[in-house]
């Protein structure tokens, strides 16, 4: 079992998980492109039991594109965005991988959302779901 360090751009929001991550996806829905800035969200799911987070994130409270409610949580200093706590998978996490310190293992094994994928993007051999499987 492998820990894993991360945390803000700033300093001020660190979190340590104690396991391996067993979710690593992408999600490519139109709200985690904006809060991302980007193309999608890279994104590794944990159990909220094995991770210890130091700081206090900042929240905005969001509706997904199923209608679920998406508590989004970032840094409060720099805006760095850090966790989703996501209404439809009680208990568990979503760190926006970018934010770990080390990168190099982020292996995504689905990629959600891809209606709503950039028309550039191609992750190869990466399982696709149109939504999210129910």
């Amino acid at each position: 079992m492998a820990e894993h360090t991360g945390g803000c751009l700033c300093g001020a929001i660190r979190y340590t998980i104690a396991i391996d991550p067993p979710v690593q996806a992408v999600c490519h829905c139109r709200n985690c492109q904006k809060q991302a800035g980007s193309a999608y969200s890279m994104l590794v799911g944990v159990p909220a039991a094995a991770i210890a987070i130091t700081g206090e994130p900042s929240v905005y409270m969001d509706r997904g594109d199923s209608g679920a409610a998406v508590t989004r949580q970032f840094c409060g200093t720099c805006g760095s965005p850090l966790f989703s706590l996501v209404e439809a998978a009680p208990g568990m996490v979503f760190v926006k991988a970018g934010t770990l310190d080390d990168t190099s293992g982020f292996r995504p094994s689905a990629q959600f959302w891809t209606r709503s994928r950039q028309a550039w993007v191609d992750l190869g051999p990466v399982p696709e779901f149109d939504t999210v499987p129910g």
